[in-house]
């Protein structure tokens, strides 16, 4: 008897209840219920379940969270540094995009609209890889002279070396290099070739080719 009495108030009320979360979306009865306060929401997906690949049969075995020392970590890192990485800034000296680039460099790589340059990802991609590469051909014979050596107990790579040269140009870097780090040059900011040295020290930056002729092209 009391069963069948419960029965009879709970089967109403939960339809009553569905309704009225159907009808009033945005009500405070659903933002306490969908409310995450309290919640330990602190965890690791595996990687097995992260990624899908095109089928839904085919797994990826290869993601990963962390970008780390790769070339897209590189990237991603020094982009951060410069912008946080935000497409669409311009800092107080008129430095343009996620990888701050002055307007004059941006001429040595073919680019001479900077509004189209500030509204298009894609040539800013682009403009990165073709200035690493330009930089990369400048320094070519330092970074085999000074890969793996220590300046100011600084680890010299050919990483630290690209973004050094990404933040001061290619020949400030030389001089750096070959002052054994007595001439070291500090931006606007603040930022020191040696400390671009050590922060980016280690990434793989084996795709980047060096091309003294490199353009922006899309």
């Amino acid at each position: 008897m009391i069963k069948n009495s419960v029965k009879n108030y709970v089967l109403p009320f939960s339809i009553c209840l569905t309704i009225a979360l159907a009808l009033y979306p945005n009500s405070s009865l659903n933002a306490e219920m969908y409310s995450t306060d309290g919640l330990d929401l602190n965890y690791n997906i595996k990687s097995d379940l992260a990624m899908v690949g095109d089928n839904d049969n085919s797994i990826s075995t290869t993601f990963t969270p962390h970008l780390g020392k790769s070339f897209e970590g590189f990237k991603e890192a020094l982009a951060f540094k410069e912008s946080r990485g935000d497409y669409f800034t311009v800092n107080t000296l008129g430095y343009l995009g996620k990888y701050q680039f002055g307007a004059e460099t941006l001429k040595l790589l073919g680019i001479y609209n900077t509004n189209q340059f500030l509204n298009n990802p894609e040539l800013q991609e682009k403009a990165f890889i073709a200035n690493a590469s330009r930089n990369k051909w400048v320094l070519r014979k330092d970074i085999k002279r000074f890969d793996g050596k220590y300046i100011g107990g600084v680890l010299i790579t050919e990483s630290g070396i690209l973004a050094a040269a990404h933040l001061a140009g290619p020949g400030t870097v030389k001089k750096f290099l070959r002052s054994y780090g007595d001439y070291n040059f500090s931006d606007a900011y603040g930022s020191t070739v040696k400390h671009y040295m050590k922060k980016f020290s280690g990434y793989d930056t084996s795709i980047i080719k060096p091309n003294k002729k490199a353009k922006a092209v899309i």
